[in-house]
């Protein structure tokens, strides 16, 4: 088991604290192996290396284990292939995710966030909106919250579409928030999607887990999506954080006199994007082709060579040079699978050694 699944079991463990370890100790395996003193010179406080050192000493990592094997949970780190792209590219990333499910392995994911006290008018926009880029191939992320998050998860799903839910508890059965979603937690995950969080299976949702996760939220998607939102709003934290991590930023805009309109009309007035359908989404991110990228993805290799070789087509031409080396196949094999791919018309020759997919 990777040593950064063990120490995310460790309570005072922060992103913060483990680039900390990594930074002196060059890798968690050699941390693992620290004293006392070393730790000090890594610039950790007294109180906290005793707590850490005598929780490492009585931690059963086969119980763990056996947990995560028990509740069907996968840890994902950051050199996992798996571990969501656009996340890695935050200031803070977990070191570790805790996944129910599956993460759809499209990049195209839009955050949806809004209040739990919501209006009939913010439900009606969220149900059309949602719904629409549902159908359109976009992953929906949220935070499984009563109110607007639920029914961004409920749209997506009634539209068919794959959507994720970030919690700021444990992603174990018995300790998903709020409890009356854990249905639709096991929807979701039955239907392609997945429940995730950094934190253990076990951990009860504090007032500091919940807005931490919202980095997560913002942090996996090309922009949020703002419904409503009053002044003090915790969708504006996620606001924020997509603001920080050079994101688009798209707001509804609300009726002046709604308690739930002074956070996201303040957003408007700042510079978020306007949206009053779908399109104004996917024209700002420019995702009008998102089904049929994802429809080429599916392919189904007819060799390994084309395995290897498939990844790195798209619409986009490439030339069997680049191919060649970002397959690490040798040229003969690589002219001799674009013949075969472009017989059975997987893809098309444009001349001057340029392959591109045909569908």
């Amino acid at each position: 088991m990777k040593k950064e699944v063990v120490l995310s079991y460790f309570p005072k463990i922060t992103p913060k604290r483990y680039q900390q370890m990594i930074a002196f100790f060059s890798s968690l395996d050699n941390a693992w192996q620290g004293e006392f003193d070393e730790f000090r010179k890594a610039g950790f406080e007294d109180s906290l290396i005793s707590e850490f050192l005598e929780w490492r000493d009585k931690v059963d990592e086969e119980k763990i284990e056996k947990v995560l094997k028990q509740e069907g949970i996968t840890c994902l780190t950051k050199d996992d292939e798996e571990y969501p792209k656009l996340l890695k590219e935050i200031y803070d990333p977990p070191f570790c995710l805790f996944v129910r499910g599956q993460i759809p392995k499209n990049e195209f994911m839009l955050a949806v966030v809004g209040p739990r006290r919501y209006t009939s008018y913010g439900k009606q926009v969220t149900e059309e909106i949602v719904g629409e880029l549902a159908r359109q191939g976009i992953t929906i992320v949220s935070g499984l919250a009563i109110g607007i998050d639920g029914i961004a998860h409920g749209a997506t799903l009634k539209a068919g579409g794959q959507t994720v839910a970030v919690l700021g508890s444990g992603v174990n059965k018995a300790h998903v928030q709020p409890a009356q979603h854990c249905n639709l937690a096991e929807e979701i995950i039955s239907k392609g999607g997945a429940v995730l969080a950094e934190y253990p299976p076990g951990t009860v949702p504090t007032k500091y887990t919940f807005p931490r996760r919202n980095r997560i939220v913002a942090g996996m998607s090309l922009g949020t999506l703002v419904i409503e939102a009053a002044e003090e709003s915790g969708a504006l934290i996620t606001a924020q954080c997509t603001l920080d991590n050079g994101r688009e930023l798209f707001a509804v805009p609300q009726n002046i006199n709604s308690l739930t309109s002074v956070g996201v009309n303040k957003l408007i007035k700042n510079g978020a994007c306007v949206v009053t359908s779908a399109q104004d989404i996917l024209d700002a991110l420019d995702l009008h082709d998102v089904k049929q990228i994802i429809t080429n993805r599916e392919i189904i290799p007819a060799s390994p060579a084309e395995a290897k070789l498939l990844p790195h087509l798209s619409r986009e031409p490439i030339h069997v040079d680049a191919l060649a080396k970002l397959s690490t196949l040798d040229s003969p094999t690589v002219n001799a699978t674009l013949t075969i791919m472009e017989m059975t018309g997987k893809v098309r020759n444009l001349g001057n050694m340029m392959y591109v997919l045909t569908k």
